[in-house]
């Protein structure tokens, strides 16, 4: 599959590392405004995950600056958006009226109506489209999933996904809510979207917190209310500029035992209720070499990605919003009615 990347910061970097290790990826043009990145030159870049940025030779792909100038190119068959989020919907529209497939960064978009319009975008156009939830390809939350879906842990009784770090330095749109959807949004969609996965769509959310953006802050702690479930909590975000370490951990209690991993240092391990403690076996798969290869697997094929279907992640988008929704009202329930 001939793929064209667009956006080389923190998350292009990241993305062209995996796509470098997938033996049937064929990288034939890259997009930004930035002629060093475009040279390849992508060593100034740092992040919390992937690894630091390095050179890279590009010298066997078309180089663009933008957007229209990728899409335009015949050789190019799927497209990676790797954009600013507040790129999102309208490069993957673009992107699937020129034909391509569409493999966009999370968020999806910056709300949901212009996540359905992607939706019904991709279905008039019959091309493959997938946002990278890339939480869905780590290993230790792989495992996660294994352990509620096939009932081994018994009922879920609680659950706790906490996710933080200090407000990125990625590029000044970060700091505006309408550029990058602000730090909550950004970050805590990823566990958002592991708890519908897990536990489908919650009758309400109530959620408190703090917002102040100028000053780097933006945090929640948000439940999202069950009729079978005790507690399903998210909680974490932005927490000032400067030297805070990233972390994502959670904690899930079932009936037959709880499992809790922490990136901080703790691997994904069960403590069984008859007393035996299991770590969990996983492997070392790269989660951005994996999504990345799925989806074009799925691309080629023509095939639907039902291990990360849009249709989530379109729903992680609104519920998220509603979280903030929810913030607002200082802890008083809020209907989830999508």
């Amino acid at each position: 599959m001939k793929l064209g990347v667009l956006g080389l910061g923190f998350m292009g970097s990241t993305h062209l590392q995996g796509i470098g290790r997938i033996p049937d990826a064929k990288l034939v043009a890259v997009m930004d405004v930035n002629q060093k990145r475009l040279s390849g030159d992508l060593s100034e870049i740092q992040g919390n995950l992937g690894g630091p940025g390095q050179k890279l030779d590009f010298s066997s792909a078309q180089k663009y600056n933008s957007i229209e100038g990728i899409l335009s190119d015949p050789e190019v068959e799927a497209v990676d958006i790797c954009l600013p989020t507040n790129w999102h919907a309208s490069a993957t529209m673009q992107a699937l009226i020129a034909g391509k497939h569409v493999l966009v960064e999370k968020p999806m978009a910056l709300d949901g109506a212009a996540a359905d319009e992607m939706l019904a975008e991709a279905k008039r156009q019959n091309r493959v489209l997938m946002v990278a939830q890339v939480l869905r390809f780590f290993p230790e939350y792989m495992a996660l999933s294994k352990l509620v879906k096939s009932g081994e842990l018994g009922e879920v009784r609680s659950a706790l996904f906490r996710r933080r770090t200090a407000v990125p330095t990625w590029g000044p749109w970060e700091f505006d809510k309408k550029q990058s959807g602000g730090g909550v949004f950004d970050l805590l969609i990823h566990d958002v979207d592991q708890a519908l996965h897990l536990f489908g769509i919650p009758e309400a959310v109530s959620s408190t917190g703090h917002e102040d953006m100028k000053s780097g802050i933006d945090a929640v702690t948000s439940e999202f209310h069950y009729p079978s479930i005790g507690s399903v909590t998210i909680t974490g975000g932005w927490f000032h500029v400067g030297e805070y370490p990233f972390s994502m951990e959670y904690t899930v209690i079932g009936d037959r035992g709880v499992v809790e991993y922490s990136s901080a240092g703790r691997p994904a391990t069960v403590y069984w209720s008859d007393g035996r403690k299991e770590v969990l076996a996983v492997d070392g798969t790269d989660a951005y070499q994996a999504e990345i290869a799925y989806f074009l697997e799925c691309a080629s094929a023509g095939r639907q990605p039902d291990l990360c279907m849009p249709e989530d992640s379109a729903a992680a988008v609104k519920v998220t919003r509603l979280m903030e929704e929810a913030r607002e009202r200082k802890g008083s329930k809020v209907p989830c009615t999508l």
